[in-house]
């Protein structure tokens, strides 16, 4: 059950959110003024992902006009169709811009009806691509633990888990393969047990924190249009899991995020 004090979460300062969508729509009202307040609300960092060409050209413009942000570059499992054939080469490109700091988010989704075999193939020449590159990977795994285990496994690559949905079994694979994990707003929500696990279970120097905005906003804003200044609720809740103070764990957490994309 959560405290009551999560819902009178503090003022905390050093917020690195390690996965966002910044391109999606709900933001199309506000976005300028919400991101050009970021910094006085005490967020330092924001990684913004793509799921494909278009949206990684989006995130660059945001990574070029706001100093704090940065972008990613990848081909997301559900945005397979019309594949350019060249896209590797174009992603390859993408990452030259000094702004660009991984290639993500790829990954596998079998919640969806897309083709498995072509899921599979386009993960793997996005792993191999980052192989090539030394570039960290942003992956996506939903509900294919067991195929993405067996990719990872072969192409070991340094990187990030995002929105981690796996067990504490996984977490332990996906520590001996030196990779990082990501946990967000679920790690809140009244019923979750298997989050709260992974949570207590991550060595807190492998751990980096997300919002997936705007998506999986934490209590006491689930079901809202979530942003990266909640980050301050889902670390509360992690920090009261380790019995540690919230901004130490952001402190350390925004290190491991610097880290990991290889940020100064």
């Amino acid at each position: 059950m959560l405290l009551p004090a999560l819902y009178e979460v503090k003022m905390l300062n050093n917020i690195f959110d390690a996965h966002a969508h910044y391109d999606d729509m709900w933001f199309d009202e506000d976005r300028d003024n919400l991101l050009s307040l970021m910094p006085q609300n005490g967020v330092s960092c924001i990684v913004n992902a793509s799921v494909d060409i278009a949206t990684a050209h989006t995130a660059i413009g945001y990574a070029e006009q706001y100093p704090f942000m940065y972008a990613c570059a990848g081909i997301h499992p559900e945005n397979l169709e019309g594949l350019a054939e060249n896209y590797i080469e174009q992603l390859a490109e993408l990452y030259k811009h000094p702004r660009v700091v991984a290639i993500g988010e790829i990954g596998l989704d079998y919640h969806w009806d897309i083709p498995r075999e072509l899921q599979n193939r386009v993960f793997e020449e996005q792993l191999q691509l980052a192989n090539d590159l030394g570039a960290p990977v942003v992956i996506h795994d939903r509900e294919a633990h067991g195929d993405t285990m067996e990719l990872l496994r072969k192409y070991r690559p340094k990187g990030l888990m995002h929105c981690f949905s796996g067990s504490v079994e996984m977490l332990k694979e996906i520590m001996k393969l030196g990779m990082y994990i990501s946990l967000g707003g679920t790690v809140t929500f009244k019923n979750a047990r298997v989050p709260v696990e992974v949570a207590a279970a991550v060595p807190i120097d492998r751990l980096l924190l997300e919002t997936d905005a705007p998506y999986l906003s934490p209590v006491p804003h689930r079901g809202k249009r979530n942003d990266s200044t909640n980050i301050a609720y889902t670390a509360q809740r992690i920090a009261e899991i380790h019995g540690m103070d919230a901004q130490e764990l952001i402190d350390i957490t925004t290190e491991n995020a610097k880290r990991m994309y290889g940020i100064e």
